[in-house]
């Protein structure tokens, strides 16, 4: 696979342009991979999809099975090293895998929680007794796992958990006591990654067996993803062994936090897969269903709907696997550094946390729009629950929710960017301090380079100087009480995901360009522009509505000018452009890039 050549910081967009030379695209995909994704999609045609009611009714034993199934294939060890019976493939692979897998309703639900939340703690914060003892009848599906996090009273705020554990007098036990609930998988799993408090206040995670102490509440009756077990776990006097301590006492946090990180980013991937699958099926209808004596794919208010699924889900593929590499190497460069796999990944994961909080939100809510828009593509027969609308509705709501809720993610964004740079990490008070100097001087003039996305990469770098202009006065403005300025915040994140994502879709046709010419990218180039076109307007509301609810007077007015100025475009006829990737659509029957 195609590596990155250049060190990339996290976060580091906002601050400088990226070359596309050194971002991996989804079309640089080496043919190992391809056979694994496709593998993965028989296995979804021929033994999930035929039975997605089935599995939306819970029939007794058959999400196991499926389980099981996917651990012959191995795909429940993909990140696995291959001593603990994995793959030990790389992290763009086990994106790859969750993306063809997130097509799969309810299951997709249960395998990434299996092999993302349930499985990833052991493997990175378990010691090499626990790894022994696990992994390998993780990795074939002979034990399911799971994960309690969420309490009653402790959701977004995990560190505010009760649940107690106490050590026995002799020392070989801690006494569990406390309740947990939405937990995914808990119907079958074998093995709970379990968050307790120890003397009160020391935050410490437990791998759990099912036995004695630990019962289960009745399954939740839900929204969405009715196939996958939600039930609440209960703790009474529940024994644990001591050595069943997952990492340090007290350092639960971080297996809690570091964990997210990785699943952000899976979620974004598993929400892409069901997203092209939603698009494929609205396309298919669009062309069967007969209205005025022709397709309704022939009208424009249809081809609207049909190209604007695509260019969301594109942007957000473009910027998944922009992230994915970026992760993948820079674990690589910590694992030259002398750290084990488990370590270099982690802090891959965590130097790119910003980039995986984007991605969770732009990956759930494009999936939102897709499902919405199918739901509409379809008309009535969307609403009927015998068409597959219906579920794909349902089931695209909790990702909003999943893995951190998109408010929390938000302004967790805004929130990691400004503590690396008062830790020195990343150089913003630099580029604050240009975007000011810029805004007081006079604007630069001149004819325009009309060289292929020469005006689109201007006006991703005046994207982010709303960020800087706008995040700099928040941040002189209010100090240390920023964080209670929470609208503010996520006006500011909304910028930046809108600029990461359209940096992205640039880059990723720009690359794709120089591979295979401007011709065969006419309707990549198309997507781009539109997507572009459209996170300008999208980015001068946004910045209005944060310098209005934090300025007034001549610095309200100099803000404003600079938004004005930062999101102006080259005039682009999106109508002809979305005509033209939905030509392509229909052409395909199916999602087609």
């Amino acid at each position: 696979m195609t590596t990155v050549t250049t060190k990339t910081k996290g976060g580091e967009f906002l601050l400088k342009a990226t070359n596309a030379a050194d971002i991996f695209i989804p079309e640089e995909l080496n043919e190992e991979q391809r056979m694994m994704r496709d593998m993965t999609r028989d296995f979804l045609a021929h033994e999930v999809i035929p039975i997605l009611d089935r599995i939306d009714q819970q029939e007794e034993g058959l999400m196991q099975k499926l389980l099981d199934k996917a651990g012959e294939l191995g795909l429940l060890g993909t990140a696995i090293p291959e001593k603990y019976n994995g793959f030990g493939k790389d992290f763009n692979t086990s994106l790859l895998i969750t993306e063809t897998v997130g097509a799969g309703h309810s299951f997709a639900v249960a395998l990434a929680a299996h092999t993302g939340i349930g499985t990833l703690p052991i493997l990175y914060f378990g010691n090499d007794q626990q790894k022994d003892k696990y992994l390998a009848k993780l990795a074939t599906g002979e034990l399911k796992a799971s994960y309690c996090l969420t309490e009653p009273g402790s959701g977004s705020d995990a560190l505010a958990a009760k649940t107690k554990a106490v050590l026995s007098p002799d020392g070989k036990h801690y006494i569990l006591n406390g309740q947990k609930m939405w937990i995914t998988n808990a119907g079958f799993a074998d093995v709970f990654i379990v968050f307790a408090q120890i003397d009160g206040d020391k935050f410490t995670g437990f791998i759990v067996e099912k036995g004695p102490g630990l019962t289960l509440g009745n399954e939740e009756h839900k929204m969405g993803i009715k196939g996958s077990s939600t039930r609440q776990v209960f703790f009474s006097d529940c024994k644990v062994p001591a050595e069943n301590i997952l990492g340090q006492i007290g350092k639960g946090h971080l297996i809690a936090f570091n964990i997210l990180n990785i699943g952000r980013i899976k979620l974004a991937a598993a929400a892409l897969g069901a997203s092209k699958r939603t698009s494929t099926l609205a396309i298919q209808y669009a062309k069967e269903r007969n209205q005025f004596k022709q397709p309704i794919a022939n009208f424009g208010a249809i081809q609207h709907k049909l190209a604007e699924q695509a260019v969301q889900i594109f942007a957000c593929e473009s910027a998944m696997y922009r992230a994915g590499a970026d992760i993948q190497h820079s674990e690589e460069m910590f694992a030259a550094g002398g750290k084990n796999m488990e370590e270099a990944l982690l802090a891959a994961a965590q130097e790119f946390a910003i980039e995986c909080a984007i991605l969770k939100v732009a990956g759930s809510e494009v999936l939102d729009y897709v499902a919405d828009e199918g739901v509409q593509i379809l008309g009535g027969y969307g609403f009927s629950a015998d068409y597959p609308m219906d579920r794909a509705y349902r089931d695209s709501r909790i990702n909003r929710i999943f893995e951190g809720t998109n408010e929390i993610n938000r302004m967790l964004t805004m929130d990691m960017f400004f503590k690396r740079a008062m830790k020195g990490e990343l150089d913003l008070m630099s580029a604050v301090m240009a975007v000011q100097k810029e805004l007081t001087g006079i604007p630069e003039f001149g004819d325009e380079d009309t060289a292929l996305f020469v005006a689109e990469k201007k006006s991703i770098a005046n994207m982010k100087k709303i960020v800087l202009m706008a995040g700099g006065a928040a941040a002189q403005k209010y100090m240390d009480k920023l964080a209670n300025e929470q609208e503010i915040l996520m006006n500011l994140a909304d910028v930046c995901i809108y600029t990461y994502m359209a940096e992205s879709v640039i880059l990723r046709v720009e690359k794709l360009v120089s591979m295979k010419g401007e011709e065969a990218c006419k309707i990549q180039i198309d997507m781009a522009r539109v997507y572009l076109n459209d996170a300008l307007d999208k980015s001068n509301i946004a910045g209005k509505n944060a310098v209005n609810a934090m300025a007034d007077g001549d610095m309200q007015r100099m803000m404003l000018m600079g938004v004005k100025r930062f999101t102006k475009a080259t005039p682009f006829n999106t109508k002809d452009a979305r005509r033209r990737i939905a030509e392509a659509l229909i052409a395909a029957n199916q999602y087609a890039f």
